[in-house]
């Protein structure tokens, strides 16, 4: 019986959002109302479940997303990314731009929400395939799959960081072995495969390609725009090995800690933002308050949808549902990363939020995670990986490269949806291989 409220709880929640388009955050508290109900809690236990679930999702995640949120706003409203990619092409030149602009949207892709990465390097390429003259989705492909590998792979994101939240993994260690898993996705999803579309010829609306560029002596600092953009990156990666450099309760070893907890780290990155992007820069300081309260805004929208995942997750686990599918799923001779990313893909497939896959994929495979040697880490990723697959027409992402690109929907489907599907399939083969030398 569990085992089909489960199934029935996820065709409701696909049903909700996907066909009658409720609201992401109401769908999930309706989901895990009925489940909870139909699961035999009273109501009174479900209310409770479900308050606990949010609280306990959101918790410290809170700060993590919104500093996150904050960090990406200053660093595309300042220029710094502009002034990233400016660089890494001066570097790899006209032969090899492709390579340039897939490692330009990785590092813009850190710490911008994916929208936010789009929206702004888009201009980026559209003036870079014009002053080159390469066909326009061998320019696009490289850098946007960058963009959504890091959406879909890396903490400081708000999908990846709370599936790392729930399943206890350490988020240092989930940013390196990201990296890792990432390198290769990008790689093939982006130059390889982008080096093959040269046969589409793309006209954009004029409108969206006559974009003002803003004048290089406008832009922040070469130095200061990396910094910046790599900074949330080196204190989750760079302090964990500190602590043990410093005796345990020395004033070293306090500050390393601190330093390494990632809500001080992202808070950390955008107190150097807001002064190097903004007031140094000659930046009133209301103006800078400004666009960090617009960037909370953005933010407000995906902290629902994962407090609603959190409450649904609860709910399994409340009601006795997660045990039961965790000694199910013991005796299944299968990796529990393959099932990891199998059930996050066809949750992605059928509703098109990878966030909504990710999330909804951890409260169905959090028992598990607890009852069989996998680490946290890396299942991460392979849910992750596995809410990027195939993306198509029930997906914002999907209609959002088609308008931008003034694409048909089978144009949109044989590069975006492609590129999509071979970044979830190369970072599952990677989570794999990882997994046999961690």
């Amino acid at each position: 019986m569990p085992l089909v409220l489960t199934f029935l709880g996820i065709l409701a929640l696909i049903f909700l959002i996907a066909f009658l388009h409720l609201d992401t955050f109401i769908s999930f508290v309706l989901v895990s109302l009925g489940i909870g109900l139909a699961s035999g809690m009273d109501v009174t236990a479900v209310g409770k479940s479900i308050q606990t679930g949010i609280g306990g999702t959101l918790g410290d995640l809170v700060l993590i997303i919104g500093f996150g949120a904050m960090l990406g706003r200053l660093v595309a409203e300042s220029g710094a990314a502009r002034r990233i990619t400016n660089v890494l092409i001066n570097i790899f030149g006209i032969k090899n731009i492709r390579w340039g602009l897939a490692l330009a949207g990785f590092i813009i892709g850190i710490p911008l929400f994916y929208n936010a990465g789009f929206i702004i390097v888009v201009p980026l390429i559209f003036t870079i395939a014009a002053s080159s003259g390469l066909p326009l989705m061998t320019v696009a492909i490289p850098m946007l799959s960058a963009l959504s590998v890091a959406h879909g792979y890396l903490p400081p994101h708000p999908s990846p960081a709370a599936i790392a939240g729930q399943l206890h993994a350490d988020l240092g260690r989930t940013l390196i072995y990201g990296i890792i898993v990432a390198i290769p996705a990008i790689i093939i999803a982006g130059p390889i495969f982008g080096k093959t579309l040269t046969k589409f010829k793309i006209k954009p609306e004029k409108e969206i390609f006559n974009i003002r560029e803003v004048p290089d002596h406008d832009l922040p600092g070469v130095g200061i725009s990396f910094l910046v953009a790599l900074l949330p990156v080196l204190l989750l990666t760079m302090t964990g090995p500190l602590k043990s450099v410093f005796p345990a309760g020395s004033f070293g070893h306090k500050l390393v800690t601190l330093l390494a907890e990632p809500y001080f780290g992202m808070l950390l990155s955008v107190l150097v933002a807001v002064y190097w992007l903004g007031i140094k820069r000659g930046q009133p300081v209301k103006a800078v308050m400004k666009d960090l309260e617009e960037a909370i805004k953005a933010a407000s929208p995906v902290l629902l949808v994962i407090a609603g995942a959190g409450a649904l997750k609860q709910v399994f686990i409340d009601s006795g549902t997660s045990r039961y599918i965790g000694d199910m799923l013991q005796g299944v001779a299968i990796s529990p990363l393959l099932l990891g990313w199998s059930i996050a893909a066809v949750i992605r497939v059928c509703v098109g939020s990878a966030t909504v896959a990710g999330l909804t994929t951890v409260g169905i495979i959090l028992p598990l995670i607890q009852q069989q040697t996998v680490k946290p880490e890396l299942m991460v990723l392979a849910i992750g990986s596995g809410s990027l697959m195939m993306s198509h027409l029930n997906d914002g992402g999907f209609w959002l490269f088609k308008e931008y690109f003034n694409l048909s929907i089978k144009q949109t489907l044989q590069t975006w949806t492609v590129m999509e599907t071979i970044v979830s399939i190369i970072g599952l083969f990677g989570v794999l291989a990882l997994n046999l030398v961690v």
